[in-house]
């Protein structure tokens, strides 16, 4: 598509765009309405923590939203959470619906395991249902690990016994489960928001929005992340927790790339217990807007620690991009920066290499049509731009590394600037790239890593 230049003052290139979202902090706080906990089961075989669970004890079920991996390996718990979002709620289409407890097993994806693979998780599901005294089509689960391994169903199930009456609501018992869902990652990731939201009354009711997440390998997302579990007491339909959901993935985990590749587990959930006492939020509405920010806020904070946390990375890379003829270009660019294997190369070398960079940008596409439509774009609009190359001039062009501008097509390209100054400004634990198109108003983001000597040694020897 074409685009006329914008007539406007060109944005700084030397700062970060300012996010618009509410402030969010890393620490593990429940939403009411819910419990969790960890533990090892016997999984793996470090003894590390393996299994988790997050439950609601409201005595009913919460409203859920989900997005699932579109790799066409999708895995049993894929599979299973599906088929129960499904059955309580069939107009979702396994994307929303109502459960009361989440489980996540950590060292077998339960991938590429057939039909045996299938009738372990339906059966781990079973018994969480039983344990809990609920009906198996409440609960949704969640796996991650090796491809190819079938699940230790004995040791999970005697693993429920000992955990669910453990359960509990204090910041403990959310940073165990956030430390049961990991795999290669080296630190747990969570973190939590508040706004205010109104009661029926009018008056306004804190409304909390925590999460947590793992995946620091395989991440390349085609529809969220790895997994993550997203909390909050707000009172929300199903319905109206999917439409919050999927622009907010597709504005931060779909944003999200460590080496390209995709997984066949990646899942995100989003619960509402209702539990605060605010008003149901309806679409449309103020309360709308505000929760969807903070839902964002969150996933976008812990998009960032899953780049921060690359295997082998020692480098968060930010690529922010404006001028952009609409946001999905601009957040296509984005991605294609930091995916660039190049680029990741030169993050890890402290090399202020532009060039790729450039070519990177002139090589973005736009994503598949459904996650357009999750981005905003309207079904037929998606469909023809899906796959389309982004709008992009040369002669428009501007890039900075690390807040130096070394690229300006409207000056003749290349800007003299001080390499040694910009290598050592890239000797940091994160690295900005900001490219503006000059063609409109879009703007978008992504998150990526270095690309280093230690992600080849971990992953030459991930099964061995």
């Amino acid at each position: 598509m074409t685009a006329a230049p914008v007539a406007s003052a060109p944005p700084d290139l030397t700062a970060a765009l300012p996010s618009g979202l509410p402030a969010v902090e890393r620490e593990p706080v429940l939403p009411g309405g819910f419990v969790a906990g960890g533990l090892s089961a016997g999984i793996k075989a470090s003894g590390r923590p393996d299994l988790a669970i997050f439950a609601v004890d409201t005595g009913r079920p919460a409203a859920v939203a989900a997005v699932f991996t579109r790799n066409r390996m999708a895995a049993a718990p894929v599979h299973l959470s599906q088929q129960h979002l499904l059955a309580t709620e069939p107009a979702g289409r396994g994307r929303r619906g109502w459960a009361r407890a989440v489980i996540s097993t950590s060292g077998s994806a339960n991938a590429a395991t057939g039909p045996a693979g299938e009738a372990d998780q339906a059966e781990i599901a079973a018994a969480l249902a039983a344990a809990l005294g609920i009906e198996p089509h409440q609960t949704l689960t969640l796996s991650t690990g090796v491809i190819g391994a079938r699940l230790p169903v004995a040791r999970v199930t005697d693993g429920l016994a000992r955990l669910v009456p453990a359960l509990g609501d204090r910041p403990e018992a959310l940073l165990a489960a956030a430390n049961a869902l990991r795999t290669t990652d080296s630190t747990a990731k969570v973190a939590t928001t508040t706004v205010e939201l109104p009661a029926a009354d009018g008056s306004l009711v804190t409304v909390r929005v925590s999460g947590v997440a793992k995946g620091v390998g395989m991440i390349h997302p085609g529809m969220a992340t790895m997994l993550a579990v997203l909390m909050t007491d707000a009172n929300a339909d199903p319905a109206m927790l999917e439409a919050l959901l999927r622009p907010a993935a597709a504005r931060t985990w779909n944003q999200l790339t460590v080496d390209g590749d995709t997984s066949t587990n990646d899942t995100v959930f989003l619960l509402a217990s209702g539990a605060a006492g605010a008003a149901t939020v309806q679409p449309g509405s103020p309360a709308a807007a505000l929760l969807g920010d903070a839902v964002t806020a969150v996933a976008r904070d812990l998009a960032r620690q899953q780049a921060a946390d690359g295997e082998g990375a020692g480098t968060l890379i930010t690529c922010q991009v404006s001028g952009a003829v609409d946001d999905p270009e601009a957040r296509a660019v984005a991605r294609a920066v930091v995916a660039s294997s190049l680029v990741k190369a030169a993050a890890h070398g402290g090399d202020p290499n532009w060039g790729r960079i450039a070519g990177a940008a002139g090589n973005a596409t736009l994503p598949a049509a459904p996650l357009l439509e999750n981005g905003g774009l309207a079904p037929t609009e998606a469909a023809a731009r899906a796959g389309q190359p982004v709008a992009l001039d040369p002669d428009l062009l501007r890039i900075a590394i690390a807040g130096f501008p070394v690229f300006d097509g409207r000056e003749g390209g290349p800007l003299p600037f001080d390499r040694s100054a910009a290598r050592a400004a890239m000797d940091a634990s994160e690295l900005l790239i900001r490219l503006d198109l000059g063609l409109g108003p879009g703007t978008g983001e992504a998150f990526g890593c270095d690309l280093t000597e230690a992600y080849v040694r971990e992953n030459a020897e991930y099964t061995t």
